[in-house]
């Protein structure tokens, strides 16, 4: 997606988008788009933990012994951001399946503008 917008303008161009398909009401549209959306809420949230705490923990065990590990929100981020990714191919999927073709060669602007490729859709 356009690195320009923020992630809620870029929500908002997502539902712009779905709108002028006529998707926006579609069931699986909305609850893909929800989940998308808390999955980003998640994704901020782990990144401002690992950024605060660090990329590794120090676990202490009854002897006085410590490891070092691996913070768990590191494992959660990237199964978090894994999934996010694949929403998103959903979405894509939902909007591009349901939406009235024109019959055009023209190039589809959902797909152009989540490559980055165009700032919104006109």
């Amino acid at each position: 997606m356009n690195q320009n917008l923020n992630l809620n303008e870029q929500a908002k161009e997502i539902l712009r988008i779905a709108e002028k398909y006529g998707v926006e009401s579609n069931f699986f549209f909305l609850t893909t788009f929800k989940r998308y959306q808390v999955q980003l809420k998640m994704l901020t949230d782990l990144e401002k933990t690992i950024y605060e705490e660090g990329m590794t923990v120090e676990k202490s065990y009854s002897k006085g012994t410590k490891n070092t590990y691996v913070h768990p929100a590191v494992s959660a981020y990237n199964k978090t951001a894994d999934c996010a990714n694949k929403t998103v191919a959903t979405l894509v999927k939902i909007i591009t399946l349901l939406r009235a073709r024109d019959g055009s060669d023209e190039p589809d602007p959902l797909l152009e503008f989540i490559s980055g490729r165009r700032n919104s859709i006109d």
